[in-house]
């Protein structure tokens, strides 16, 4: 085993322009009223690789152009298709329209685990909330379903960054298992 050089990194991936018109994995990612422009670069560089279909920035989350979001995201904002909606009850109908499901990454008092998703929930687009508040009330209302990574210890909840990363993968790997 070697590790690979960056040439050999770059054979296997795609351009910019390559990656905005590959055919995207029906996964989307909605961020509502995110504070730290970190967690949202980190989120761009994480729908960039899992190529989610597109990221969506609600409230007052830090949106492009932010030389913080750039540098976190290490030139995924030009490589993820992405909208700002000031209103996320807005961006929700809008992700409806589109004929996505759209479900909470929330702890509610509905236990759905995040790996339990099927071909019916798809293409999906996944909420995710205020790092110390989670999701509002409101945008919680319009969601479809909700699910939940399972906690085993003593804290109940994970960076929004690393929470949105392994929902996201688990719905990209459920998809690609479910397109076989």
């Amino acid at each position: 085993m070697k590790k690979l050089l960056h040439d050999e990194i770059l054979q296997e991936r795609f351009t910019n322009e390559q990656a905005l018109h590959a055919a995207r994995n029906p996964v989307s990612l909605l961020l509502d009223n995110i504070r730290s422009l970190y967690n949202v670069g980190s989120l761009f560089r994480t729908a960039d690789s899992a190529l989610a279909e597109s990221l969506i920035m609600t409230g007052y989350t830090p949106h492009p152009p932010r030389e913080e979001i750039a540098k976190t995201a290490l030139g995924a904002v030009d490589s993820v298709p992405w909208k700002y909606f000031k209103d996320p009850i807005e961006a929700v109908a809008y992700m409806k329209s589109l004929g996505k499901k759209v479900y909470a990454l929330e702890l509610t008092d509905k236990k759905r685990y995040y790996d339990s998703l099927t071909a019916a929930d798809f293409p999906l687009c996944i909420v995710l909330g205020n790092e110390l508040t989670g999701i509002a009330d409101n945008v919680l209302a319009e969601c479809d379903d909700s699910i939940e990574i399972p906690m085993y210890g003593v804290k109940h909840s994970l960076n929004v960054g690393v929470a949105g990363g392994i929902a996201l993968f688990e719905a990209v790997r459920a998809w690609r298992q479910i397109k076989k």
